[in-house]
């Protein structure tokens, strides 16, 4: 137990080369940037890597299990965990993408994304250049102002990029929509919308029902970003999507 309370003993340093092979991804060989793992195998992978390997396969490219033989893109989801190590191991990789990400948008002449800027903003006080990008000391003068800020700027994902949605009924069992159009953060997933649809029409409960795109189920998990890349690419606004009473395939 004396142990324990020596720091030396607790503390351990790693190279970062020991640990790549767990923070890459096998198909770009680059780390991991929007970190996607396959629900079967557990496997992760960049989302856009793995989503055009899919669009071609659908089998894990590290185990070769297979996902699910017609849809395998409804059976893999955002790690934010592992892409939260990810960032936090690798120095300036963070600060990278999102530059990346900024220049992309700024040579399409478009607005740079709500959810872009915001971890921008977010990422910038926290390294300190004097300090060889070690974290800056919290200000404790300026913490009040920070949470007054912070409450200013709670405004509900609308600064998210936002996706505009038509939501048609394709079932006489169930009624459509008053107002079928709908603009919502690109962040919200296909469960959010199970919830509100389920609450528009009174029913008991969410998981009674099915939404789709380009006549496939779409899974609770996929946000409408995901679906937005995947299935709308080249489509223009709105997403159309499609409800209806849930189906059990046997």
């Amino acid at each position: 137990m004396a142990a324990l309370g020596n720091p030396e003993m607790l503390t351990r340093k790693i190279k970062l080369w020991d640990i790549n092979a767990h923070i890459t991804c096998r198909l770009c060989e680059g780390y991991l940037i929007d970190a996607t793992t396959v629900t079967e195998c557990l496997h992760t992978f960049c989302r856009s890597c793995l989503v055009k390997y899919l669009e071609e396969n659908n089998t894990c490219p590290t185990c070769r299990i297979v996902i699910h033989q017609s849809h395998p893109l409804q059976y893999i989801g955002h790690d934010r965990t592992m892409q939260d190590i990810v960032y936090k191991l690798v120095p300036g990789l963070q600060d990278a993408e999102l530059k990346k990400q900024r220049d992309f948008y700024q040579k399409l002449g478009m607005e740079v994304p709500g959810d872009v800027k915001s971890e921008m903003c977010s990422t910038k006080p926290h390294l300190d250049p004097q300090r060889n990008g070690e974290t800056k000391p919290e200000d404790t003068s300026n913490k009040e102002t920070t949470e007054e800020k912070q409450e200013e700027d709670n405004d509900y994902h609308r600064s998210d990029e936002q996706v505009s949605i038509c939501l048609e009924c394709n079932s006489s069992k169930l009624r459509g929509l008053k107002r079928k159009w709908i603009r919502c953060s690109a962040q919200a997933t296909v469960l959010h919308l199970k919830k509100f649809i389920a609450k528009k029409l009174n029913l008991a409960s969410f998981n009674e029902l099915d939404i789709l795109c380009n006549e496939e189920i779409l899974g609770k998990d996929h946000t409408l970003k995901f679906v937005v890349v995947t299935r709308w690419r080249f489509k223009k606004a709105p997403l159309l999507l499609h409800y209806r009473p849930k189906m059990d395939l046997l």
